[in-house]
């Protein structure tokens, strides 16, 4: 798999499954710096995960990427299924069920099959926490069991058992938790992308990284039409914030250098999630 492929793959390793609309509600205020107040509104369109899902790339390009891969699994960059007891209300939940999600999508992308089970198992806890007992029951870890020598066959069933998870909040008045699933899963990718970056020097991974801004763009707008809670709406200002960045890069020029900031806000309001703070 080369270098853009394999960010492609993380990109939309987490956001994949969000393929079911979220619920419109306005957007109550918050409290933003003025330069946060200077970036264009986001009303042109209906909020919803469709609109994250078709600014990303094609799923097929996934199918079959990892036979070439220069990229190494790390897997001291994934949150660790350990600190899975640390989250314990709702918006915290569904935001690190988002993170697990990408996080269980990238094992099985290397081919990890004992590490997947692990993530597997926290995806299940968390899921089960948040209401959603049969998206990754008995019978869907059996599936993965009977099929993990099969790759496409594990991420499609991952696919399918996390469209269950935001179909339920859908339709059970939660858009707020199914739009923090989707946005945790994003954030933990972009994360991700700028650690494979570092570690592979590889300046066409960083100019994918920026094309990433149209999918940020609809993320935002996710979140601000779906009434999340009171404690998670520290993550439209952060990444309003992480927006302006992306939106700096004028040139055509893709460094390190040039992630740099945006490395910097995306690991800090990942520690965010992943540490409970």
């Amino acid at each position: 798999m080369n270098l853009k492929k394999i960010l492609n793959t993380l990109v939309i390793s987490g956001i994949l499954f969000s393929s079911i609309s979220c619920g419109e509600g306005k957007q109550d205020d918050i409290l933003v710096s003025d330069e946060v107040k200077s970036v264009e509104s986001f009303n042109s369109k209906k909020a919803s995960a469709q609109n994250v899902f078709n600014s990303l790339p094609e799923r097929s390009e996934i199918v079959g990427l990892t036979e070439k891969a220069k990229a190494e699994y790390n897997p001291q960059i994934l949150n660790n299924p350990e600190n899975i007891g640390n989250y314990v209300i709702e918006s915290s939940m569904a935001l690190n069920l988002g993170v697990y999600g990408a996080d269980l999508y990238v094992t099985g992308v290397f081919e990890q099959t004992q590490e997947s089970f692990l993530f597997l198992k926290a995806v299940n806890i968390l899921a089960k926490n948040l209401g959603v007992s049969n998206a990754f029951d008995e019978a869907i870890i059996d599936r993965m069991e009977a099929n993990k020598e099969i790759r496409d066959s594990t991420m499609s069933i991952i696919t399918q058992s996390f469209k269950k998870i935001d179909k339920y909040l859908a339709e059970n008045g939660r858009p707020g938790a199914s739009s923090l699933v989707v946005t945790g899963s994003w954030i933990e990718s972009i994360y991700i992308a700028c650690n494979i970056a570092k570690e592979t020097k590889s300046e066409p991974i960083v100019k994918e990284i920026f094309i990433q801004k149209e999918s940020l763009k609809y993320v935002i707008e996710l979140l601000q039409n779906s009434k999340i809670a009171e404690d998670a709406k520290f993550i439209i200002s952060d990444l309003i914030n992480l927006k302006i960045v992306f939106d700096s890069k004028k040139d055509k020029i893709y460094t390190l250098e040039s992630i740099k900031e945006i490395e910097k806000k995306v690991t800090v309001l990942r520690s965010k999630i992943v540490n409970n703070k």
